[in-house]
């Protein structure tokens, strides 16, 4: 379990972190997101006593970073995958660690192993891809086979099929009752990899809901109907709070009911429907709502293609 009491981190006159509280509990993979600047890396580097908070704290299990003699069995943290020695090979850095930390050596090989760097364990880290280096950070994190996971971008630099092993990596390892914080930018893949979401904007707590109920909340669902009486169908579902649009001829996208209510409408009155469907609002869309005032950089295409 994370906890984030009241933590706040000021550089100079800036205020990165204000008085943020929440917590990550195991079991689930919590989503971290938040718009650039909204201070999530400073609040990782803060779990990890990398930043040291100008006010209240952050507790891993009930203890302080500082306070684990062998931090790696604890937490595991992917933050800079980049921060490797280019001059040893992935083998040798993860056997330096694990000496380091009273890890057995034959660790060393199974986290190899499971982030599929076996072929290039004896290489030089500074010959790696992108992708190559995070898996190398991921064998990292997960090398002291620790309770809690922090995770900046872990799928920054992987292939679709390496996308979708960190998913179903992070989901597996939750399953067995681990604590999972993971932040990303792909709202399309924290959709299908958290269940849980903790949103941030200048330093400020702004939601610590599901991911379901956060999408939910965005009000954008709505009932598409394919239908050779479209027409017809629109007249019979028209009323008070309901909203018709058609944005072509035989489709119509209806909000302010549930699609149980349009089928019943077109069954009762004789009326075909080729499809029927609810359409929620992404996760992505749910977000830009929210963090519409706390975007920190805006930019605009106005003169873009000039």
């Amino acid at each position: 379990m994370i906890e984030i009491e009241h933590l706040t981190k000021r550089y100079g006159k800036k205020t990165a972190v204000d008085d943020l509280t929440f917590t990550v509990k195991p079991g689930v993979v919590t989503g971290f997101l938040g718009p650039n600047g909204a201070g999530k890396s400073t609040t990782m580097r803060a779990i990890v006593g990398l930043d040291a908070p100008t006010a209240g704290l952050a507790r891993v299990n009930g203890r302080h970073y500082s306070e684990f003699r062998s931090p790696l069995t604890e937490v595991g943290a992917l933050l800079e995958a980049k921060s490797v020695h280019a001059g040893r090979s992935a083998y040798k850095h993860l056997l330096a660690l694990a000496r380091t930390h009273g890890i057995p050596k034959r660790r060393v090989q199974e986290v190899i192993d499971v982030v599929g760097l076996h072929e290039v364990a004896g290489k030089r880290v500074g010959g790696f891809s992108l992708g190559m280096g995070q898996r190398l950070g991921i064998a990292v994190a997960l090398l002291g086979d620790p309770a809690v996971l922090i995770l900046d971008e872990p799928v920054n630099g992987l292939d679709p099929d390496g996308v979708k092993w960190i998913r179903l990596l992070l989901k597996g390892l939750a399953a067995e009752g681990r604590t999972v914080f993971l932040s990303s930018h792909l709202m399309s893949e924290l959709a299908q990899t958290a269940e849980h979401l903790v949103v941030i904007g200048q330093g400020r707590l702004l939601a610590d809901t599901t991911v379901d109920d956060f999408i939910a909340g965005d009000g954008k669902a709505r009932v598409r109907v394919v239908s050779p009486d479209a027409a017809r169908l629109a007249e019979h579902l028209a009323g008070p709070g309901v909203s018709i649009a058609s944005p072509e001829k035989g489709v119509l996208e209806v909000s302010g009911t549930e699609a149980a209510v349009v089928g019943q409408t077109a069954a009762a009155h004789g009326l075909v429907l080729h499809e029927l469907r609810t359409e929620r609002g992404s996760l992505e869309d749910a977000f830009m709502q929210l963090t519409a005032d706390a975007v920190e950089y805006r930019q605009t295409t106005e003169g873009a293609s000039r």
